[in-house]
C-alpha cells in the first residue's frame, strides 16, 4: 500500500506512485483545484476548486514509495463557447487523493459544467446553481453557487468557506457576491485558499459580483447606457484556486496549488521536487515544507 491514512477508515491503495520502498513518512497535505472561469452575458460566478487538507488535525497520509506523481489543476480558460468557460482542472497526490475542479458560471441560457469542487452560480435565465462538493468528500471540498431568479443579474459562485450569494432584484440589484475562502496555516502563516467568482449583470447601471475573499475575480458593471454584454471580468488569483468573475467576457479561473508538510520528527528524510518551479523550505521547528505551483514529483 503506496500510501495510507495514520487515522480514519481505508487506506489508499493506488495512489499512482512508482515503485521502489522508502521508510514510511508521515504527512500532512494541502490540495487545492483550480477554479471555473465565469459564464458570460451576464453569467454566474466561477466555482473554486475543491480544498482539501489534512492541516491542522486531520489524518496524515502515510508515504512509503520513492516518487510521489502531483497534479496541479489549471484554472478554466474563458470563453470557450459564445455563452459559458471551462471547469477547473483536478489537482492530485498520486491518482487517489483528489480535489475536484471548480464548476462553471452558468452562462445565458445555461452551462453544462455548473458542478464541482464548488459549484458556479447560476446564469441570466438560469433556473438552478452548480452544485458543490462533487464528487463529495467528507468533509466537503466545497460550497454550490447562488441561485439566480429570472432576470438580468446572475449568481456568485461558490467557494470553499460558504456559497456563492444570489443575485439581487432584476432592474435594480447586483450580481452575486462569490462564496468566501477558508484559511490556512499549513506553510506557517494564514493564507486564503478558493474564493468564489463574483456573478454578472445586464441591466445599464448596475453593479458586478464581488469576488470572493480568497482570490475571487469580480464581475464587470452592467453598460451604463443599454442592457447588454459590458466589460471584461476579472480572473480568479493564480495558485489559490480561485474563480474568475463574469463579463462581456468572462475571467478565467485561478490555478490551484499542492503543499506537502513533513512534520519534525520525520523531518530528516532527503526530499527533492522537481520541476525547479517547486520550492522546498524548512520552517521554524524543522518540518519541511513541498510547494507545488506546477505539476510534477515529491522524492523522498
Amino acid at each position: 500500500m503506496p500510501i495510507q491514512s495514520t487515522r480514519g477508515a481505508a487506506s489508499a491503495k493506488g495512489f499512482g506512485f512508482t515503485a521502489g520502498g522508502v521508510k514510511p513518512v508521515d504527512v500532512d497535505y494541502l490540495v487545492i483545484a483550480g477554479g471555473a472561469a465565469g459564464g458570460d452575458w451576464p453569467g454566474g460566478g466561477g466555482g473554486a476548486g475543491g480544498f482539501r487538507t489534512s492541516f491542522p488535525g486531520g489524518s496524515k497520509l502515510t508515504i512509503t514509495d520513492k516518487i510521489t506523481t502531483i497534479t496541479v489543476g489549471a484554472g478554466g480558460t474563458n470563453n470557450v463557447s459564445p455563452l459559458a468557460g471551462a471547469k477547473g482542472q483536478d489537482s492530485s497526490i498520486g491518482t487517489a487523493l483528489i480535489s475536484a475542479g471548480g464548476g462553471t458560471g452558468g452562462g445565458n441560457p445555461g452551462s453544462p459544467f455548473w458542478d464541482g469542487g464548488s459549484g458556479g452560480g447560476g446564469g441570466h435565465t438560469a433556473t438552478s446553481q452548480g452544485s458543490g462538493n462533487v464528487p463529495p468528500t467528507s468533509p466537503p471540498q466545497g460550497n454550490p453557487g447562488g441561485k439566480t431568479p429570472p432576470g438580468f443579474q446572475a449568481g456568485g459562485g461558490g467557494g470553499a468557506g460558504g456559497a456563492g450569494t444570489p443575485c439581487g432584484p432584476m432592474t435594480s440589484g447586483t450580481g452575486g457576491p462569490g462564496g468566501s475562502g477558508t484559511a490556512n496555516s499549513i506553510t506557517g502563516s494564514p493564507v486564503t485558499y478558493a474564493g468564489g467568482g463574483g456573478g454578472g449583470c445586464y441591466w445599464r447601471g448596475t453593479t458586478g459580483g464581488a469576488g470572493g475573499p480568497g482570490g475571487g475575480g469580480n464581475a464587470a458593471p452592467g453598460s451604463p447606457s443599454t442592457e447588454s454584454p459590458y466589460g471584461t471580468g476579472s480572473d480568479g488569483t493564480a495558485n489559490l484556486g480561485a474563480g474568475g468573475g463574469s463579463g462581456g467576457t468572462s475571467g478565467k479561473g485561478g490555478s490551484g496549488i499542492v503543499i506537502i508538510r513533513v512534520p519534525g520528527p520525520t523531518a530528516p528524510v532527503t526530499l527533492a521536487v522537481a520541476p525547479g518551479t517547486n520550492t522546498l523550505t524548512t520552517l521554524t521547528g524543522g518540518d519541511k515544507l513541498a510547494t507545488f505551483t506546477v505539476s510534477g514529483t515529491l522524492t523522498i
